[in-house]
């Protein structure tokens, strides 16, 4: 069986967002759009989903 990880780049998105509590302060922080904040965080729940 294949294992998948995530990237470490939605992982930072992931910490940073569950620190701050708040995809806008999250993208500040990391110096993004609130909407790819928002795409990488709907990447990792894709990913979760489908294991």
């Amino acid at each position: 069986m294949k294992h998948h990880l995530p990237s470490l780049e939605s992982l930072k998105v992931f910490e940073s967002t569950a620190r701050q509590l708040s995809f806008s302060l999250a993208a500040r922080e990391l110096r993004l759009t609130r909407g790819a904040v928002s795409y990488q965080i709907r990447r990792l729940e894709n990913d979760a989903i489908i294991k």
